[in-house]
């Protein structure tokens, strides 16, 4: 097998139901292509929180391994997602002085500036994962996207800083110990998300993206190019089913299947909901059905327009809202995402990739992908400012990912 340091993206999501590994490649047209995915189901992990670590290990094993034998290519590091809902994030300010003689700004003082921000009192098991730039300010004059070249005396920034709790990522650090993956960076899920379905024009006129999964939703709002609010809900396709358990007064499998075989936002198209679970027959009213799942999502997009109203941002996204994840695969979500908070709404499409495209076109995997796209986006640059990749330099990679940060912390 060839190592996974030579030219290789790889992207791990590490979700409530599942664990899935997608690698990818540079094909001669510059464009990402995937050579290889993997995925196995996830019982260690409750609500995007690491609860056992032993069947996150085997679960993380399993798709690492299906991803090598289908791409040929030894895992060693990936960039890993971080999840649940001891996710959150907050905004800071910095603020330093420029004491150069010429008074022009350097890259190391905007190092500097976005460090400041960073300043803030956490308690003693939260730490900060994410640092992201959305605007500065120089001698007054705001809105400077880079103030890299200019001159003056007093620089500023706002920034939105992402914390998770210390104990979930010491958790995750030995999952990947021990399944024998680095994490060369981590990411929360919606961000990989937004990389993975996202185009510029989304980004720079105000989109939310919800990444609904099975156990949690991660959400992000990206304005001007820039991350402006993530939070994670955790409410995810996982409570569907047991509304639609503790509703209809059945067991979880049938309410699974009844959830994946009759669940919809819109109007129902049989009235009678027949499903088959180890040859034994069940039937519900397909009405009753539609009014549990309608109720549990309506309760998760208030969630939503709560974080909006955090940053003013209630029914004021032209970009509207991109629905990713397993749970985006709900008939209607959409039309009913756009009713309830009154923005533009539709699902994802994945961003042009080249390769086992099929594979990985499926909304569960979006987020994988998205990690694919961030491995190499954040590639360490070379003595001419490109990304070393493999052993060839590429100036056009920002371009082509239209990366969204500015940096995102090592650990």
């Amino acid at each position: 097998m060839h190592d996974s340091s030579s030219g290789h993206f790889i992207g791990l999501d590490i979700g409530t139901s599942a664990v899935r590994c997608v690698i990818g490649i540079l094909d001669e047209s510059g464009k990402l292509s995937v050579i290889g995915q993997g995925s196995s189901p996830n019982i260690g992990v409750r609500k995007g929180a690491i609860v056992h670590i032993d069947d996150v290990i085997e679960a993380v094993v399993q798709a690492v391994t299906e991803a090598e034998r289908l791409s040929g290519v030894q895992v060693h590091r990936a960039t890993v997602n971080i999840n649940g809902s001891h996710v959150n994030g907050m905004n800071s300010k910095g603020v330093i002085a420029i004491s150069t003689a010429n008074r022009e700004i350097t890259i190391d003082d905007r190092l500097r500036v976005e460090e400041a921000a960073t300043i803030v009192k956490l308690p003693p098991n939260r730490e900060i994962i994410q640092v992201f730039a959305k605007n500065y300010r120089l001698d007054g004059q705001d809105n400077i996207k880079d103030p890299v070249g200019m001159r003056g005396v007093r620089l500023e920034v706002d920034t939105h800083i992402v914390t998770a709790a210390t104990p979930n990522m010491r958790n995750l650090d030995i999952v990947l110990e021990k399944a024998h993956v680095q994490a060369g960076h981590h990411t929360v899920s919606s961000l990989a998300a937004a990389e993975a379905v996202l185009n510029r024009q989304q980004k720079e006129a105000g989109t939310i993206l919800l990444d609904i999964g099975a156990g949690t939703t991660n959400l992000a709002v990206i304005e001007d190019g820039e991350v402006q609010h993530v939070a994670v809900i955790p409410i995810g396709g996982i409570h569907v089913t047991n509304d639609l358990a503790i509703g209809l007064k059945t067991d979880l499998d049938v309410a699974e299947a009844v959830k994946l075989q009759f669940a919809t936002l819109g109007k129902p198209k049989k009235s009678v909901a027949k499903v088959s679970v180890e040859g034994v027959e069940y039937s519900f009213d397909n009405e009753e059905v539609q009014m549990i799942t309608e109720a549990r999502i309506e309760d998760l997009l208030e969630y939503v327009d709560r974080e909006l109203k955090k940053i003013q941002r209630s029914q004021k996204l032209p970009g509207g809202v991109v629905i990713t994840g397993g749970t985006s695969k709900l008939p209607g979500i959409a039309n009913f995402t756009k009713e309830k908070l009154q923005l533009a709404a539709r699902l994802g499409v994945l961003q042009p990739v080249t390769g086992l495209v099929e594979s990985v076109e499926d909304p569960t995997y979006h987020t994988a992908v998205g990690l694919m796209f961030l491995d190499m986006l954040l590639m360490p640059l070379d003595d001419s400012g490109h990304r070393r990749i493999g052993d060839q330099s590429s100036a056009a990679v920002m371009g082509f990912l239209d990366g969204i940060m500015r940096r995102i912390k090592k650990h």
